[in-house]
């Protein structure tokens, strides 16, 4: 099938590991095939070529590793990429908040078996909670258990004063979820999605949510689509059904907030701590309001060389926080 010339070619660039090269020799020898007549080998190097490209363009999978290509172009300006190493364990979640997190997971793990049967996997997202109760970590943590890289929205460059534009670079976004699969977060989400009848609205930023919304609606990718808001009061009622799932985060309670600083302060011996005290005034603290109390605890028993964390000084650092907050 093709020449020795096109065969030698593809071989040295599969070596030197130059995709771009590949996929050129791989043209020319669907072209060389094309002047030979042979028609059905030649689309069928086309159709391989064009599947080529469009999985090779951001991520790329290999035995035991995920190596995650950074976005080029305008769409470096438009989204931060990493490759989240957390996973649901090392998050102390509500039970119920757990279970709706981990249907997305067997959903998404049995895609396949879904879709074969004419259903869709969960894969759009809404999470709304108030700072620090864990939205964007899950959203890492999503991408982390799915070996999948997350892609994070970067809304400084995405709006701009020109409407016109950020609705363009709304589409290019979408066409990157499209081509790439991962985990895309649109944090601050209430950036696009407000009210489209509040006050200070203008018919081109109605027009910018109409198209976010046109796209989200079309959008049937395989990748995971999450947005994220501290202000869920704030969206267009519109969005809500657009997601598979609306996922609310809230406070822990008092049994989560021990569980969040025993964790955090396992490594240190706590048998004097007054519970009851440490949690009676750890109240309305978020998740990550409470591991960084825990963080300033630890940090103050190791500058004194000890393994103790004592209750003045959870106190000390939970009165740090609240000041720190207001």
């Amino acid at each position: 099938m093709g020449s020795a010339r096109h065969m030698i070619a593809l071989l040295k660039s599969h070596v030197e590991g130059d995709d771009r090269e590949f996929l050129s020799v791989a043209m020319q020898a669907a072209a060389h095939e094309a002047k030979l007549g042979h028609g059905a080998i030649a689309q069928q190097l086309r159709e391989l070529i064009d599947e080529a490209k469009r999985r090779s363009a951001a991520v790329q999978h290999r035995p035991g590793q995920l190596i995650v290509l950074e976005p080029r172009g305008e769409l470096a300006n438009l989204l931060s990429v990493q490759t989240p190493s957390i996973r649901f364990a090392d998050m102390v979640l509500p039970e119920k908040l757990a279970e709706r997190l981990k249907r997305v997971l067997l959903e998404q793990r049995q895609r396949k078996r879904l879709l074969e049967n004419g259903l869709q996997p969960r894969r759009k997202l809404l999470f709304v909670g108030l700072p620090g109760t864990g939205k964007t970590m899950s959203a890492s943590a999503l991408a982390g258990e799915l070996h999948l890289p997350l892609f994070t929205i970067m809304l400084e460059g995405l709006i701009t004063k020109f409407m016109g534009e950020t609705a363009a670079k709304l589409r290019l976004v979408f066409d990157a979820i499209r081509q790439n699969r991962g985990v895309y977060l649109f944090d601050e989400f209430d950036a696009l999605g407000a009210h489209r009848n509040q006050s200070n609205d203008v018919g081109e930023i109605r027009r910018v949510l109409n198209s976010f919304l046109q796209l989200l609606e079309k959008d049937n990718s395989d990748s995971l689509i999450v947005a994220a808001t501290n202000h869920g009061q704030m969206l267009d009622r519109a969005l809500f059904r657009r997601f598979d799932d609306v996922i609310e985060y809230d406070l822990p309670d008092l049994k989560l907030t021990e569980e969040i600083l025993r964790r955090k302060l396992a490594p240190f011996d706590t048998s004097d701590l007054d519970w009851s005290a440490v949690l009676h005034r750890a109240q309305s603290f978020s998740p990550a309001d409470l591991v960084r109390i825990g963080e300033e605890a630890a940090k103050n028993a190791v500058l004194i060389d000890s393994k103790r964390i004592t209750t003045e000084s959870i106190l000390s650092a939970l009165e740090e926080r609240k000041a720190a907050c207001l």
